[in-house]
């Protein structure tokens, strides 16, 4: 496990700051139990032990280290066991609604593994396991369990009803809910776990006032109040101009998809243009479609056209990008193989000549990808199934907020 391999002093580091979130339990809830918001427990566990944080992107795990993939959970105990979430199968609701008991369980293993493949080729990830924080009266537990794979060999029914399924393998007990398409996983409590002893301060509003207020001075914070605020400084103060540091680009054609027209996925360009006619292709000529709401929302996001980047890889490598085309909507890599090699020989482990379809994508759980900005280094990562619209609503909604403040 992931804790035996670090040193006393990282662990202490890590329990001092879970104790502190702990104290500060009665800001949010009035519970004898402490409160730790799940991105503070990421945050917490990432900085004691210097790994990389996966806040930004949405994939199995929550955190990379040393080649181990982390998982970070953090609930209530109400005993020696808990069935948590584990996955959630939303897009692929309609097909297991038509499946039942052993057929049902291992369409369940199917998709549980593939997804926690599809991380561990992302990552590199040689390890996994799930970190627990585990709260209970005045204490946290802390404790690992295996991240494993569903052994589909070993699969038992334990029992079915008419909203959900329990079955087990050889390692777990999983608890299926038709309803949410949620897969749960039950979690035991080892003797060997760390307990830390919280104590919960009765008045954290007042500590946090005796810590800010004495010398407490923030130039960001004065208005002067009879300064005339321009249209923009107004629009940046009411955040109606968040800054675009990550946008989100399609796998596929949205057009289709919204039309529910086939393919989804064009098959003669993006990342298919390897097989389109015209002249003899390289099995790794692929792009990823820069589409125009992209590109007139956040015109500045990307660097000009044919102008190299570097584009880092969730892994940690490096590729140089850059933006081509006519009307800057594609993203490429140099050399151009580089993305198919990654993307689709050792990611979606597609052969060379195998086209990519919405199938594929829909059966990872994943149809686009995130690109994120830090000054100027770009990070990409996939995205969720459905994350391309929500973007290009959230991004539309502001325009739309910024207009109508200008009238």
């Amino acid at each position: 496990m992931f804790l035996k391999t670090q040193t006393n002093q990282k662990i202490e580091n890590y329990t001092s700051a879970l104790k502190a979130i702990g104290a500060f339990s009665n800001l949010f809830s009035s519970s004898d139990k402490p409160f730790i918001q799940y991105r503070a427990a990421e945050n917490a566990f990432c900085k004691a032990f210097d790994a990389d944080n996966l806040a930004r992107a949405d994939v199995a795990y929550d955190a990379i280290i040393d080649g181990y993939g982390i998982g970070i959970k953090t609930f209530v105990l109400t005993g020696n066991s808990k069935t948590e979430k584990v996955a959630e199968f939303n897009s692929l609701s309609s097909e297991l609604r038509l499946l039942k008991g052993f057929e049902l369980a291992n369409k369940l293993a199917d998709f549980r593994n593939e997804r926690i493949g599809f991380a561990d080729r992302i990552y590199n990830t040689q390890n996994r396991v799930y970190h627990i924080i585990g709260r209970d009266k005045f204490l946290i537990k802390i404790f690992e369990s295996s991240y494993d794979l569903i052994d589909k060999a070993s699969i038992e029914i334990i029992e079915e009803t008419k909203s959900s399924l329990k079955f087990k393998d050889a390692l777990n007990e999983y608890n299926f809910n038709f309803s949410k398409s949620v897969l749960m996983k039950r979690f035991l409590v080892p003797d060997d776990c760390i307990e830390i002893d919280i104590e919960i301060l009765e008045d954290p509003i007042n500590v946090l006032l005796n810590v800010t207020e004495p010398g407490f001075k923030n130039e960001k914070l004065s208005v002067n109040k009879n300064k005339p605020k321009s249209a923009v400084s107004l629009l940046r103060q009411e955040e109606l101009i968040p800054l675009i540091d990550y946008v989100i680009l399609p796998l596929y054609s949205p057009e289709a998809k919204k039309k529910g027209l086939e393919p989804i996925v064009p098959v003669k360009s993006q990342l298919n243009q390897w097989n389109a006619g015209g002249r003899k292709r390289d099995p790794g000529e692929v792009y990823i479609s820069i589409p125009s709401k992209i590109r007139n929302n956040a015109p500045d996001f990307f660097p000009d056209k044919d102008l190299p980047f570097n584009l880092k890889m969730p892994n940690g490598e490096n590729l140089s990008a850059k933006v081509c085309q006519e009307g800057s909507k594609a993203l490429m890599t140099n050399p151009n193989k580089a993305m198919a090699d990654w993307m689709l020989r050792r990611v979606l482990m597609l052969q060379e000549g195998e086209l990519l379809t919405y199938g594929k994508l829909k059966e990872i759980g994943y149809d686009s990808v995130k690109i994120t900005k830090s000054i100027n280094e770009y990070f990409i990562d996939f995205a969720k199934l459905d994350e391309y619209e929500s973007f290009v609503e959230k991004i539309t909604e502001n325009q739309s907020r910024q207009f109508k403040l200008f009238l």
